[in-house]
């Protein structure tokens, strides 16, 4: 394992800003869970959906760099049903992580395209007929039985946005990282490739 780098917590939540070494840390915990020990998998429950002719480049581009970087590394895409993805996937055996929770905010909240499903989502389990994706989340990473890795923005240290509908969003994932943070055991915040530890392990 690479010095320094903690062992995978049963949850860990990872934010930062562009650039900022977020996602890269997300595949230094995947490669470190891979190398320590045999029968171990990991999984990227990738969120990303290919908008236009720069995305779809810039998705082949992370595809291409993380199989060199952790080739172990097996990748699922899912751009919403993100809690779906989690209890199906998620095993003592198997670390999963989640790239990113922005993504998947976004293409709830403001989707590209017109999209034939619900504002909560389908296949739910029985009694969650009513209940948001947020809240089918924060069950799913409490209840996993493996451990999990999730990456995320920090959007909200800039300059507050113009529009009515980004200043909902800016806001709408501020609370997201706030309830994700709650549930994970650990949290770190990068800053320029730096791990700055927020919440650890009890």
């Amino acid at each position: 394992m690479e010095p320094g780098l903690p062992v995978p917590s049963r949850s860990e939540l990872i934010l930062g800003g562009q650039k900022s070494g977020k996602s890269r840390r997300a595949e230094r915990l995947a490669l470190a869970w891979l190398d320590g020990g045999d029968g171990r998998q990991a999984m990227l429950i990738a969120t990303a959906q290919p908008w236009d002719d720069e995305m779809q480049a810039r998705i082949a581009r992370h595809q291409a760099d993380r199989a060199v970087r952790v080739p172990g590394l097996r990748t699922l895409e899912e751009p919403r049903q993100l809690a779906q993805a989690i209890r199906a996937h998620s095993r003592p055996d198997t670390l999963l992580v989640v790239d990113c929770l922005t993504l998947w905010l976004t293409n709830w909240r403001m989707p590209m395209h017109p999209v034939a499903a619900p504002v909560f989502e389908p296949n739910q389990p029985a009694g969650h007929a009513s209940i948001e994706p947020i809240a089918l989340l924060l069950e799913a990473i409490a209840a996993a039985p493996g451990p999990l890795v999730l990456v995320g923005n920090e959007i909200g240290l800039g300059v507050i946005p113009m529009g009515a509908e980004v200043r909902a969003f800016v806001d709408a994932l501020g609370r997201l990282n706030q309830q994700v943070a709650e549930v994970c055991a650990r949290v770190t915040l990068m800053a320029a490739g730096l791990p700055l530890t927020l919440k650890a392990p009890a």
